[in-house]
């Protein structure tokens, strides 16, 4: 099913090696269903598309972003007014238990009740299952704009890295796009760790 979907996907945006009259809004409609709901990361697309128009991956990056962002807070408010029993639905339900589950769902309230909305910005940016996440920080009613804020900057960092990638580099880039989670979980880190040298040197600077 999943190989089905993916395939789905990429004739939803380009055919014959060009962009479909809808690939734009398809790659839209996609971004913003994977923050809620739907199985397939718009990566697939998207570096399809940016291998075979390298020029348009900027502007393919702003609308998976916004799009992206927008599904979130969808996810957010669908967790926020179903609350625990719509979880218990989603791990029951047979279309969706083997994407949601409960111990998915307790596993992800862990890390909000121990890292607060600084997870969602890993998830944002990250292989992981967005979704959950979108939707159990509704369920946990984490505060709203601190959630917007982080969504904004990872699904935008996430998409204008593999954008400016897929614009340098183009049909040369799917080897090293192939491996989106050793990827992005490394720029994960370098971004953490930038950020913890900062807060680490700003101190230092002060007191001296």
């Amino acid at each position: 099913m999943f190989t089905e979907l993916k395939d789905w996907t990429i004739s939803l945006v380009i055919q014959n090696g060009q962009f479909t009259d809808h690939a734009l809004w398809s790659l839209a409609a996609i971004s913003f269903a994977e923050s809620s709901f739907f199985p397939i990361p718009p990566d697939i697309p998207f570096i399809v598309m940016g291998v075979t128009f390298p020029k348009t991956a900027y502007t393919l990056a702003a609308i998976m972003t916004v799009a992206s962002v927008l599904g979130a807070a969808a996810g957010y408010w669908i967790g926020l007014l179903g609350g625990r029993p719509l979880v218990k639905w989603l791990a029951n339900s047979g279309w969706t238990s083997w994407l949601f589950t409960e111990e998915k769902f307790e596993k992800v309230e862990a890390l909000y009740n121990k890292y607060d909305y600084w997870i969602v910005l890993a998830a944002a940016f990250t292989p992981l299952p967005y979704k959950v996440f979108t939707i159990t920080g509704g369920v946990c009613k984490i505060h709203f704009a601190r959630f917007m804020m982080v969504s904004v900057l990872g699904r935008g960092g996430r998409f204008f890295l593999v954008g400016t990638v897929l614009y340098f580099f183009g049909e040369s880039a799917k080897p090293l796009l192939g491996r989106m989670d050793i990827f992005l979980g490394v720029m994960l880190i370098l971004g953490i760790l930038g950020f913890v040298a900062i807060r680490w040197i700003k101190p230092h600077h002060d007191e001296s």
